[in-house]
């Protein structure tokens, strides 16, 4: 056997641009949003399951405490991580490059060819577009 395919990851990064930057920024924005409302939809419902719980058993108190508990302690997490996300998409310098993700490639590899050179593929885009694939 003299050759094979394989699939190699390539690596997308995008220029971070101001509208990239606005992007990041109202996504985050929208997710520390989405969790404040989920909050205190919690917390609504929170005091509603209460009062019924007290009226048919007083005993399912205990748990029902510890699973609203449960899910703040939850919700806190996943704001204080929007929370960071929000502030790390405002330390975004114009100009550099960040992550966006990842993707596959299918390629036809012989004998003698450079596995190395294969692997590092990466695609550098700029408000969307590829303006440079790198190897």
């Amino acid at each position: 056997m003299d050759q094979i395919t394989l699939r190699c990851p390539v690596a997308v990064k995008s220029k971070v641009t101001e509208a990239l930057k606005a992007k990041i920024l109202k996504n985050s924005e929208q997710n520390l949003t989405d969790v404040d409302r989920e909050m205190q939809n919690l917390e609504f419902q929170a005091k509603r399951m209460m009062v019924d719980q007290a009226k048919m058993d007083a005993q399912g108190l205990i748990s029902l405490r510890a699973q609203l508990e449960e899910q703040r302690q939850r919700l806190n997490a996943t704001k204080a991580q929007a929370q960071h996300a929000y502030e790390e998409a405002q330390k975004l310098d114009i100009g550099s490059e960040i992550n966006q993700g990842q993707l596959e490639q299918t390629v036809l590899v012989k004998v003698g060819d450079d596995l190395d050179k294969l692997v590092g593929t990466e695609i550098l885009l700029e408000d969307g577009k590829i303006i440079a694939i790198r190897q």
